[in-house]
Parts: C-alpha cells; sequence; structure tokens
C-alpha cells in the first residue's frame, strides 16, 4: 500500500504537466482501453469472462460512467489546481466514501475511525488553502480543486457500488467489466475531442503522462490493491490514501518544481496522524 499511494501521487505532479496539451476526455479514453488490454489479458490468463458475469451489463456501464467522470474531472481541475492541493483534495474522498457507505449499504464507521476522517480531512483542508487562514476563513477555494472535488464526490460513490452491484464476479473480471464500460462512456462522451487531437504531434510529457496513469496508476495499482485487500482490513487500505499529499510533496520536489510553504507541512502532518489512528487495530 505504500507503493500504491506512491504510485498514485505520481499522476497529480504528472497530470498538472500534461493536462493543459490535451483534453482530458482523449487522454483518458485512451487511459482507460490501454487499461482495458492490460487487465483484458489478466482476465485470459484466469480463465476469462463466464456468461454469469455478462448479465446486467448495466452494472458495468454505471461504474465506467462514475469512474470515468473522476478521471475526467480530476484531468480538467489539475489544468489550474496544483498537484498538492489536488492531492488533499483526493484525501477527502475516504470521508465521503463513508457517508454514501452508510448511505448505500448501512456500513458503520466506529468513533476511532470517525475521528481519524475529521482529522485527516482537516489536515487536506489545511493544504487545500496553502496554510492561509485568511483564504481558508474567506473559503477561497480554486476553480481546479472544485472541478476536482465533484470527481472526488464520484470516486466516493463508486467505492460502495463497487459491493452493492457485484454478485460473484472475481475482482479481476469486475475491472474488466468496468473499464471496457468506462472506455465506451468516455469515447462516446469525448468523440469530438478524440478526433481533434493531433496524436502524432502530442509532446512527450503527454505520452509519458498517458504510459504511466494507464500502466502504473491504473494497472499496477489494481493488482497492488488486490493484494492489500487480501491481506489487510478495508480501514487499513483506506488509510494509506492520506499519505497521498505527502508522496506528491516528494513528486514535486524530484521533478525540480520546488517545495510548498513550510506551513503546509502541518497540514501533512494531520493527515499522517490520520493514517496512524486508521492503521490502529480496534
Amino acid at each position: 500500500m505504500l507503493l500504491f499511494s506512491a504510485l498514485v501521487a505520481g499522476s497529480f505532479s504528472l497530470g498538472t504537466m500534461a493536462a493543459n496539451e490535451i483534453a482530458p476526455a482523449a487522454i483518458n479514453a485512451a487511459r482507460f482501453w490501454i487499461a482495458t488490454g492490460v487487465i483484458g489479458v489478466a482476465v485470459w490468463m484466469t480463465g476469462g469472462m463466464t456468461r454469469a458475469a455478462l448479465q446486467a451489463p448495466w452494472r458495468y456501464v454505471v461504474l465506467g460512467a462514475l469512474f470515468a467522470s473522476y478521471f475526467v474531472l480530476m484531468f480538467e481541475g489539475l489544468k489550474t489546481a496544483p498537484a498538492i492541493s489536488a492531492a488533499a483534495v483526493f484525501t477527502l474522498t475516504p470521508i465521503m466514501s463513508g457517508v454514501f457507505g452508510w448511505l448505500l449499504l448501512r456500513q458503520i464507521t466506529t468513533p476511532r475511525m470517525a475521528l481519524a476522517l475529521a482529522v485527516g480531512a482537516a489536515g487536506a483542508l489545511w493544504v487545500i488553502f496553502r496554510a492561509d487562514l485568511t483564504a481558508l476563513m474567506a473559503l477561497e477555494v480554486g476553480r481546479g480543486e472544485v472541478i476536482y472535488f465533484v470527481g472526488c464526490v464520484a470516486h466516493a460513490i463508486y467505492t460502495p457500488m463497487v459491493r452493492k452491484l457485484n454478485r460473484g464476479e472475481t475482482a479481476v473480471v469486475f475491472t474488466f467489466g468496468m473499464l471496457f464500460a468506462g472506455g465506451v462512456v468516455l469515447t462516446i462522451y469525448g468523440w469530438n475531442d478524440i478526433r481533434a487531437t493531433q496524436w502524432s504531434n502530442l509532446p512527450a510529457i503527454v505520452w509519458i503522462t498517458l504510459i504511466y496513469i494507464a500502466v502504473f496508476a491504473s494497472s499496477a495499482t489494481f493488482v497492488l490493491l488486490q493484494f492489500a485487500t487480501l491481506r489487510l482490513p478495508a480501514a487499513k487500505v483506506m488509510a494509506y490514501t492520506y499519505l497521498t499529499p505527502s508522496w506528491v510533496i516528494g513528486w514535486e520536489f524530484a521533478l525540480g518544481r520546488g517545495a510548498p510553504p513550510a506551513l503546509v507541512f502541518a497540514g501533512i502532518g494531520l493527515t499522517i496522524l490520520a493514517l496512524i489512528l486508521l492503521l490502529r487495530d480496534e
């Protein structure tokens, strides 16, 4: 899960570098089809699609549309939102997932988990507002952060919907169905952008970002997540989300884009405290 959070963080730093070079729908349609191919090989190697898995295909469309919305809005937000702020917005996803988990599945959050989520959210807000109390009090949020927050709402709904709509399919098969449906939805939605994109003339950073988000931030993280969920409680898996802003700071520094103001690290400290609280056993 440490590797998982580090790979996810890379998509924020690279995404900010590529977001203004290509339409969000176009790059994410390509991302979904590449990831579909990678996971499709895994499905083929593990026995293929069963007839039962093909029943009620609308389930994959719902999940694919939710996940596609998340990624398109992420790249739209990254056009103006700094990578660290976007990563901080992402850490609000667990608390929203808890709300939708209760609404859709009646999942109960323990008091300690609720405290950890609240601490993590406070740290995320501190980073989002760049440790500026004036901006925090005035609720001055950038347009990019707002757009990405809407995407995170879609992601938060997606998480409990996977469990609600799954009918016993394996994780690999279910993910393949979601990715395939998401690729179809994005292709239809972004067809004009896909046709208008001069793929042969794209800057190298776009291709680097595309390969990274399709192979490492999608396919590889899926494998890592499945490995972890078989060995760790769900709360502990979710806890590692709070490390993403810290990893993004590392990515930004490594890419030569400097470090955030020192006060921002107080918010990072709160997110790490939330991680420690969530990692403790009940």
